[in-house]
């Protein structure tokens, strides 16, 4: 089985380089440029990961968590945050938000291929 990840950041270049990684390594990736996208892409396929900003136009990367965890389906879905935002208290509002994981920009290729395989069960 392979996993369908969602990766949300305004940024093409970033989603794009998530996107090269996780698909050589055969995850099924999807990508959205803000929230409200996230959101729509959420309700038409089931993922098995969301990978998240948090500074986004029109959405914050917290508010997007906090709205999936309260859909039925998002609420068992793991979420990681990356984000440059490095303080301890963004932290501690990513987890509050949902996230199950919090990593800081820049992640390195082989660390975000194996944190990803593990926080979505894929071996």
């Amino acid at each position: 089985m392979t996993a369908r990840v969602l990766v949300v950041d305004d940024s093409s270049t970033v989603r794009g380089y998530y996107t090269s990684i996780l698909s050589k390594a055969g995850f099924t990736v999807d990508q959205a440029a803000n929230g409200y996208e996230a959101l729509e892409k959420s309700v038409e396929f089931d993922y098995d990961l969301f990978i998240v900003d948090i500074n986004m136009p029109k959405m914050s990367g917290y508010e997007l968590v906090r709205q999936l965890r309260e859909d039925e389906r998002g609420v068992r879905v793991p979420v990681v945050i990356i984000s440059t935002e490095a303080k301890d208290s963004d932290r501690l509002e990513g987890y509050r938000a949902g996230a199950n994981l919090f990593l800081v920009k820049p992640v390195r290729p082989e660390r975000l291929l194996f944190l990803t395989k593990i926080i979505s069960g894929v071996r």
